[in-house]
């Protein structure tokens, strides 16, 4: 533990040396903590105040996958001499604070980086985001997160004075209080987003830069999942009489983001508020409080990692070239690229859940889970797969079919670069499911 905790200190510096001794830092770090692994469900790898369970070593994985795609998907700023040393260091900050949060054992450590994180995720939308409107999309941001985690802060100290409450040693303590299930946890419904509490996000995706899309959809999100999975054990018998509130939101919600899916016109919007109705899938098996519902909403905080950041980066490739994120301009790019079209279609499949991708697996797993819970849920189940299919396949028939759009009088074929980064992202995310008959078994 200690050991990838120094690595990544000793990259800061080193931060201003060479661009691309850093990518491949970050891709040595990612497969030896692949090789780290190990088989236990318990927690394991104790040293300090850091310690990994089979829900950590996932997310934290995925972060050292996402930040060194990042990179890979950030050349255009080292080529362009755009402050590429200082956005290496800033991501190695960020990569540092997620690393802390996911693996700290310590209630107060976990909640301090889980709030510094927001700080290098605000310096990459307001430093290298793309119009003014980024710091509208900043503030909202900032303000969001701040005045929910307020009170989460208040209650940490109250817990730790009264009970010495650690991050994993709540199994005995059961608390029963509204007032304190909502301090605690409003920070993560803002997180993860819960519907109502939402519209950071969709404004922060389309202002943010590339890196900054990536690092919001494939981690960020996916911190408030993780705290609601770790603080439910708290609250469990409070949640008995509270989580069919909750379902219904999601759910409800769930639905009606589909529909405002297909009103969209901007790419980017549109894959952003994809992630808040699949967001809201992972709420709803979190509060069904089953095993099927746990572990269903891990795996699709991963998958959806992983498809949401390589979704983002499509429609980053398509801006590069067309300067614009409009899906009227973006049309017909069968016609220009079709090897492209065809990552297109693999990831908008996988977004919306067909085989064999991780999402397939995870949906299953949800549906389950929240149909045990409830057999009138079936009705906005049914309709959020459906529409997934259809802003998914909207997207895809949209930007790649038709006339092109006749104002392009230049247009470059993609890079080996970016057939990379494409490629990293789709194949953890189809070939990950072969693994799973281990958690099968565990269930």
């Amino acid at each position: 533990m200690m050991m990838y905790l120094l690595g990544l200190l000793m990259l800061i510096p080193l931060s201003f040396k060479n661009f691309w001794l850093m990518q491949w830092f970050f891709f040595i770090l990612s497969f030896s903590f692949i090789f780290n692994y190990s088989g236990f469900f318990q927690v394991f790898n104790i040293s300090y105040f850091l310690g990994l369970d089979m829900l950590s070593y996932s997310l934290i994985l995925l972060s050292f996958w996402i930040c060194s795609l990042m990179i890979l998907a950030s050349v255009k700023l080292y080529f362009n001499n755009e402050y590429h040393n200082l956005f290496l260091m800033i991501l190695v900050i960020l990569l540092l604070s997620l690393y802390l949060t996911f693996s700290s054992l310590n209630l107060f450590i976990f909640y301090l980086f889980f709030e510094i994180s927001l700080i290098p995720t605000l310096i990459l939308i307001m430093g290298w985001g793309y119009q003014p409107e980024r710091l509208e999309a900043g503030i909202y941001l900032l303000f969001y997160t701040l005045l929910m985690s307020l009170p989460m802060m208040i209650m940490i100290f109250y817990l730790s004075e009264k009970y010495y409450l650690t991050m994993f040693i709540c199994m005995n303590l059961e608390l029963a209080s509204f007032f304190m299930f909502l301090c605690v946890n409003l920070v993560f419904f803002v997180k993860i987003p819960m519907f109502f509490l939402h519209l950071w996000l969709p404004k922060a995706h389309v202002e943010a830069p590339i890196s900054g899309s990536m690092i919001l959809a494939g981690i960020m999100l996916k911190l408030g999942g993780y705290g609601l999975l770790r603080f439910m054990l708290i609250f469990k018998q409070f949640l008995m009489n509270l989580n069919i509130f909750f379902m219904v939101i999601c759910l409800l919600g769930g639905f009606i983001v589909s529909l405002i899916c297909i009103r969209q016109s901007d790419m980017k919007s549109l894959i952003a508020y994809s992630s808040i109705s699949h967001m809201s899938l992972v709420l709803a098996g979190i509060m069904t409080l089953n095993y099927w519902g746990l572990w269903g909403a891990l795996l699709m905080m991963l998958a959806h990692g992983l498809c949401s950041s390589g979704l983002f980066c499509l429609a980053n490739i398509s801006y590069e070239r067309i300067h614009s994120r409009s899906l009227y301009l973006n049309k017909g790019l069968l016609n220009i690229m079709p090897n492209l079209s065809l990552i297109w279609f693999l990831l908008v499949s996988s977004n919306m859940a067909a085989p064999p991708s991780l999402n397939l697996m995870s949906e299953i797993m949800l549906i389950n889970s929240i149909l045990s819970f409830s057999l009138f849920s079936m009705l906005f189940l049914s309709l959020m797969s459906f529409f997934s299919a259809v802003y998914s396949l909207f997207l895809y028939s949209y930007t790649q079919h038709g006339q092109y759009y006749s104002g392009l009088y230049m247009f470059n074929s993609g890079l080996i670069r970016e057939y990379l980064l494409m490629l990293l992202h789709w194949l953890p995310l189809n070939l990950l499911f072969l693994k799973l008959e281990f958690l099968v078994q565990w269930i």
